[in-house]
C-alpha cells in the first residue's frame, strides 16, 4: 500500500520539471491525479507515466494567468473526484525584464496573476471541501526570491513570491484548526525550463551546480506524506555549491533599458 492510497491531488505546472517529477512520485504512492498546465501534449505524456502505477489521472489544460480558469480547475476536480486532498501550487512565471526601473505594467501584472491570483483562486476553490472533511494539504512552491529579493529573480517575481508566501503563512494561522495544512517551499536555483526566460539563460556549467527537479519534488512529497498531526510549514532549499552569478546580474540590470 502507498502512503497516498485513496488521495486525490491537483498538481499545477505538471507538464515539465518539478511538477512532472512530483506527479510520478504521487502516482507511485497511490494518489489519483489532476494534472494542470498550459499545454496538453506534455500533460498527456506525464499522465501516461503516472497511469503505469494504476491510479486515475485526469489532464486539465489550464491557463493559470486567468483567475476564473484557476478557480474552475478546482471546481472541476471536485466534480470529477468528489474531493481534493492535496493541492500542489507548482506553476510559476517570471518576467523577462527583472529591474524595477524598466519592467512594464503588463509584464508585472502577468507575473502576479500566475503566482498570486492563480494560487489564491485555485486554493480558495478547494478549501470548503477540505474544511468540511477536516483534512487537506496545500503545498505552494515559492522561491528564495521571496526571502532574498533582487535582480536574479527580478522585482516582479520576488514581490509575487513574497505575497504567496505570506498567503500560505496566513492560511496556517486561520485554517490549521480545521485540519487544513499549508506548506511553502522556497528553493534557490533549480535547473528547470523557467530559466530560459532569464535575460542571460544559464549555460551547462551554470546548471551543473544547481538543484534538480527531483530535489524539489522530494520536498513536495515530504510535505504531502507527513502524518496529519504535523505541518511542514516552510522548507528552504539551496544548492550546496554557490555559483558566480555576476554575469547574470549585469544582464538582469540592463534588460529592458533604452540604449
Amino acid at each position: 500500500m502507498g502512503v497516498m492510497d485513496g488521495k486525490v491531488s491537483i498538481i499545477t505546472g505538471a507538464g515539465t520539471g518539478i511538477g512532472k517529477v512530483a506527479a510520478v512520485m504521487f502516482a507511485e504512492a497511490g494518489s489519483d491525479l489532476v494534472l494542470a498546465g498550459r499545454r496538453k501534449a506534455p500533460l498527456d505524456g506525464v499522465a501516461e507515466l503516472a497511469q503505469e502505477h494504476g491510479v486515475e489521472v485526469e489532464v486539465r489544460p489550464t491557463d493559470l494567468e486567468n483567475g476564473d480558469a484557476a478557480a474552475d480547475l478546482g471546481k472541476w476536480s471536485l466534480e470529477r473526484f468528489g474531493k481534493v486532498d492535496i493541492l500542489v501550487n507548482n506553476a510559476g512565471h517570471s518576467s523577462r525584464v527583472r529591474s524595477l526601473r524598466y519592467v512594464g505594467p503588463e509584464e508585472w501584472d502577468s507575473v502576479f496573476k500566475v503566482n498570486v491570483e492563480g494560487v489564491y483562486r485555485l486554493t480558495q476553490s478547494v478549501l470548503a471541501n477540505m474544511i468540511d472533511r477536516g483534512t487537506g494539504t496545500v503545498i505552494t512552491v515559492s522561491s528564495m526570491a521571496a526571502l532574498n529579493p533582487g535582480l536574479l529573480g527580478g522585482a516582479p517575481y520576488s514581490a509575487a513570491k513574497a505575497a504567496s508566501l505570506n498567503m500560505i503563512r496566513g492560511m496556517n494561522t486561520e485554517l490549521a484548526k480545521f485540519g487544513v495544512r499549508a506548506c511553502a517551499i522556497m528553493p534557490g536555483e533549480v535547473d528547470t525550463p523557467i530559466l530560459e526566460n532569464r535575460p542571460r539563460p544559464p549555460d551547462a556549467d551554470d546548471r551543473s551546480t544547481m538543484m534538480q527537479a527531483e530535489d524539489i519534488a522530494q520536498a513536495i512529497f515530504l510535505c504531502a506524506a507527513m502524518p496529519q498531526r504535523t505541518i511542514v510549514e516552510q522548507v528552504v532549499m539551496m544548492p550546496t555549491l554557490r555559483r558566480d552569478t555576476s554575469r547574470d546580474m549585469v544582464a538582469a540590470e540592463n534588460e529592458g533599458s533604452v540604449r
